[in-house]
């Protein structure tokens, strides 16, 4: 397992972290499972656990609860919130009311008395940028959070969060946690740049592009993939993009092969080769999905290997750019850009 410094925290993490999404309904594990899962992946070196308040509506935390007992000094560990919880109109964004009330609770469900990172899950236009980050530095003052990060979050409100915080001297996010992969490499293009430039630690999710890179998805071959039965449209070969993605997997297979690896090792150490990427999060639903992750940990990819890759999906490239997740409302809400 690679080690890197998360930002200039100081902290030393895996070049792989444990995302547990799929722990509990979303993905089907028991905590029994979860708790192999865990425990394989420290045993592999893994130091980081990323979990979240919205999966399974606080279930995955409390199967990473669980399944970390008694070692938690361990672990670097880290969940999120902002996004929706139930139909109360107050239960998300970043306001210190609600931000204030979720750590309380995701404490509660974890079993601990801190969390080592807690990220905002997605950008809230509705709340300024000095009340989140005001919260979010009391609580680190209070002992309940170490440091404190955003997650997909466009690349201008990452700089507008930096300077919010120096203009009212607060603390800042010292991470970031976008999705990225061999088929979404538009971050590299805006983002990236932005996350090296003020020193944010970096935490990719969907290194696998939703299981399009686990090798599962090839040419001919029926799409039976967990991900695949819950968003069918994702997976859909009569959309243009789509066929795209299915067409660059067939040619990075071919590099993968000629190169002696695995697709999910040439996908996992594509995003970790980035120097703007302290770590992928990998999200299992099974120790035997883990174990195939687990040997992209000490790849290096070669720079002929990494040529190839730009060959086929140019640097900066979205190849479903409707899959975006950081994209600006006014982009998505007519009214937002119309006077």
């Amino acid at each position: 397992m690679q080690y890197r410094t998360l930002g200039r925290t100081g902290v030393q993490v895996s070049c792989l972290a444990l995302g547990a999404m799929n722990f509990g309904r979303i993905g089907r594990t028991t905590q029994d499972e979860a708790t192999a899962i865990v425990d394989a992946a420290l045993e592999a070196g893994v130091n980081v656990i990323d979990t979240a308040d919205m999966y399974g509506d606080g279930e995955s935390e409390e199967m990473v609860g669980k399944a970390i007992a008694g070692r938690r000094d361990d672990i670097v560990l880290a969940t999120k919130a902002g996004l929706p919880i139930g139909e109360e109109r107050n239960h998300q964004g970043g306001s210190r009311r609600w931000l204030v009330t979720e750590l309380e609770a995701s404490l509660r469900r974890l079993g601990v008395d801190h969390v080592d990172l807690y990220q905002i899950h997605r950008w809230d236009p509705n709340t300024g940028d000095e009340e989140t980050l005001s919260a979010l530095t009391d609580l680190q003052r209070a002992g309940k959070i170490r440091y404190f990060g955003s997650s997909t979050f466009p690349a201008y409100r990452i700089v507008q969060a930096q300077w919010a915080a120096r203009e009212h001297r607060l603390s800042r996010y010292v991470t970031e946690q976008p999705s990225y992969s061999v088929l979404q490499r538009g971050i590299e293009a805006h983002v990236l740049p932005v996350t090296q430039e003020y020193g944010l630690g970096v935490l990719v999710w969907s290194p696998l592009a939703s299981g399009w890179l686990s090798g599962a998805v090839r040419e001919g071959r029926d799409i039976t993939t967990h991900r695949s039965a819950i968003l069918p449209e994702r997976f859909d070969m009569s959309i243009p993009a789509n066929r795209a993605r299915l067409d660059a997997v067939e040619r990075l297979a071919k590099v993968a092969e000629d190169a002696g690896l695995t697709l999910i090792q040439l996908a996992l150490g594509f995003v970790t080769a980035h120097p703007g990427v302290t770590s992928a999060l990998v999200g299992p639903r099974t120790v035997d999905h883990l174990h195939a992750q687990l040997a992209a940990a000490d790849t290096v990819l070669t720079a002929d290997v990494l040529d190839a890759i730009d060959e086929i999906v140019a640097p900066g490239t979205d190849l479903a750019p409707q899959e975006n997740h950081d994209t600006p409302p006014a982009l998505l809400t007519p009214t937002l850009r119309r006077r």
